[in-house]
């Protein structure tokens, strides 16, 4: 079968020169596996990360992608609940499921969790070249959930890994309620796609950022509001709308959430936006980690600050569900064929798209 391969690192980001669409072995499944024929795959900054070398050395040689979406071709004799010929998208977080974290239900912080397409791949532990981006891909049954009716493969794939994060931010952390005054920066990446519609789920009212050429497509996703990041002033304009919202509903001016991955640039403006008892939930730091801080934000106006990643399976199957209802769909930028790997990553890393960015192999 065809897969995208790379056997070296790009710390330059030439993607180019590493990702090359070879001929590998087809997947035989372990008695708890299930093998899918793929229909698409969708891109994540961790496929940067991974063919950068950093901030992990992961295995080479490599097959990328965690967020797949196909039909079942084939099952282990131990498979129960799913049949070949269904519909199936990924989980990608691979726990143990037996640990105190795993039955407490904290699988994502699992000691020997692994991002299925990021992490995995080492030969010594039989599993080589297993990522999304191959024409068959195998993960246990565990890994695997039955797509909705009136949901594409493509927009399955689009919400994988992105729809879970999001969910888990804003549901299972933050706690959102309804009629809350929400900050989803960056909301034309994937989880902030999510993030504006799952706000907007619970009634909110929902300021989006995002660069100039973004913003009305925030607003077709149904934010309230959306705001120029790259504005020295940003966070003055959405202080502002909070005064407008404040006086039509007659709540305290200020954000009652705000949804970061942004981190750095602009994470100290973001608590200077926060009501007293705000909070803000945290999933990454796309422009840097080292964030300055002033602590009387936190401490003087008791604001809580909480981290974030990936989620549980039920909450990826929660936000399929809303999905498969109509209220929250994904936002695809475009779609590429294996041979455009390299064309598709460069634009991830540019930052020239809105939603997910979709691979898929020939057929598909």
């Amino acid at each position: 079968m065809k897969a995208v391969v790379y056997r070296e690192y790009a710390p330059d980001d030439d993607y180019a020169k590493i990702l090359k669409v070879e001929d590998i072995d087809d997947p035989k499944p372990k008695p708890n596996e299930v093998v899918l024929k793929l229909k698409a795959a969708a891109l994540n900054y961790n496929d940067i990360w991974g063919m950068r070398g950093e901030p992990i050395a992961i295995p080479l040689p490599h097959v990328s992608g965690s967020d797949a979406a196909g039909d079942v071709v084939e099952v282990g004799e131990d498979v129960q609940n799913i049949k070949v010929g269904d519909r199936v998208v990924t989980h990608s977080n691979l726990a143990c499921r037996v640990c105190e974290m795993c039955t407490s239900g904290r699988e994502f912080d699992c000691a020997k969790r692994q991002v299925w397409g990021f992490q995995t791949g080492d030969p010594k532990n039989d599993s080589p070249l297993w990522g999304a981006y191959s024409e068959q891909i195998h993960l246990p049954e565990v890994n695997v959930s039955k797509i909705p009716e009136g949901v594409s493969y493509d927009e399955a794939a689009a919400a994988s890994m992105t729809i879970l994060t999001s969910w888990h931010m804003l549901v299972g952390r933050a706690k959102i309620t309804p009629g809350q005054t929400v900050l989803i920066m960056g909301g034309g990446s994937g989880v902030g796609s999510f993030g504006i519609q799952i706000a907007k789920l619970y009634n909110c009212k929902v300021i989006a950022t995002a660069s100039p050429d973004k913003l009305e497509k925030c607003k077709e996703l149904g934010a309230d509001y959306a705001v120029d990041h790259r504005k020295d002033d940003w966070h003055k304009e959405v202080r502002a709308i909070t005064k407008e919202i404040a006086k039509s509903t007659g709540v305290q001016p200020g954000i009652d959430l705000t949804f970061d991955h942004i981190g750095q640039t602009h994470f100290n403006k973001q608590l200077t936006l926060l009501k007293y008892g705000g909070t803000l939930v945290s999933c990454g730091a796309t422009t840097g980690y080292d964030a300055q801080i002033d602590l009387r934000h936190i401490f003087f106006k008791g604001i809580n600050v909480l981290g974030s990643t990936q989620g549980t399976k039920a909450e990826m199957e929660q936000g399929l569900y809303w999905m498969g209802q109509g209220k929250i769909k994904a936002a695809i930028d475009s779609i590429h064929s294996f041979e455009q790997a390299a064309e598709a990553h460069t634009k991830m890393l540019q930052g020239k798209f809105f939603g997910k960015i979709l691979m898929k192999p020939e057929g598909a």
